[in-house]
């Protein structure tokens, strides 16, 4: 029998989820549909319970519905609690479970596929919103020296911060008080380079054979991977493989079979030209 499973968002046309799920599934051998589908700004529970009772199994989720998703919830795996958001739904009855995996994603994107160990690192973080929040949790479990969190409003980046309780390694402020400090990973997780803007950094936060990563993928070399590369910088990656494989935990997730992520990360790479 067929499962069905889907993303859900507001818009969704872009979502590559469809075609990674579908590559996972024929080469893990699961027997299952995976669809898009885009609910109105006033109706994401209602489109989550139409597709539960239609026989869904499990949904991923993307913006701007990833609060909500964490509010429906009857129950909620730790790291969607640290992040205060879900971006993967699982089905069991009337239970609705919740998880996020953005966070692992971003760190088996860094740690396995750019060979970028984290443990012992300064890493800088460019934003306050939901992804660096599914970040913090799991980078620090990788052991970096130090995380600096900037924003331009820095009371969001103050309560982001806060909200991991007494963390010594984690600090934040805006972007005026960063200085002269540079930084061996620097994760741009701002929604900037969507619009084609610049994050307001200065090249000199990318220390000697530093990381840029870009969060927001497809878009070939952004205005922060611009910046990193006249900074003389080599090392830049943008948020395919993050996506892919935290795609492959909610794969995990539903069907208890973690797929390979290279061939689909190969595939759906843009060249950062």
């Amino acid at each position: 029998m067929t499962d069905h499973y889907a993303v859900i968002g507001n818009p969704i046309a872009q979502s590559k989820s469809p075609e990674i799920h579908t590559m996972f599934a024929r080469a893990t051998g699961q027997d299952i549909v995976y669809t898009k589908l885009e609910a109105p700004l006033d109706g994401f529970s209602d489109a989550v319970l139409r597709f539960r009772a239609a026989g869904g199994r499990g949904m991923n989720v993307t913006a701007p519905f990833k609060l909500q998703a964490l509010a429906m919830a009857t129950r909620t795996r730790p790291a969607a609690w640290a992040a205060g958001a879900a971006n993967t739904l699982r089905f069991d009855g009337e239970q609705i479970e919740a998880d996020n995996f953005d966070g692992l994603g971003l760190v088996r994107d860094l740690v396995h596929n750019h060979s970028m160990p984290i443990a012992g690192r300064r890493v800088l973080l460019l934003g306050a919103g939901g992804a660096v929040r599914g970040a913090l949790h799991p980078l620090l479990e990788e052991g970096p020296a130090r995380v600096l969190v900037v924003n331009r409003t820095v009371e969001k980046a103050r309560k982001v911060v806060e909200e991991l309780g007494h963390e010594p390694r984690v600090a934040w402020c805006g972007y005026p008080d960063v200085g002269d400090e540079c930084f061996d990973i620097v994760i741009d997780g701002t929604s900037a380079s969507l619009r084609g803007e610049l994050p307001p950094i200065r090249a000199s936060v990318f220390g000697p054979d530093a990381m840029a990563y870009e969060m927001v993928y497809g878009k070939g070399l952004t205005p922060f991977l611009k910046l990193a590369k006249t900074a003389g910088i080599t090392r830049l990656a943008d948020g395919v493989g993050m996506l892919i494989e935290q795609a492959a935990e909610a794969f995990n997730w539903w069907r208890g079979v973690r797929p390979d992520t290279r061939a689909v990360i190969d595939k759906l790479t843009v060249a950062l030209v």
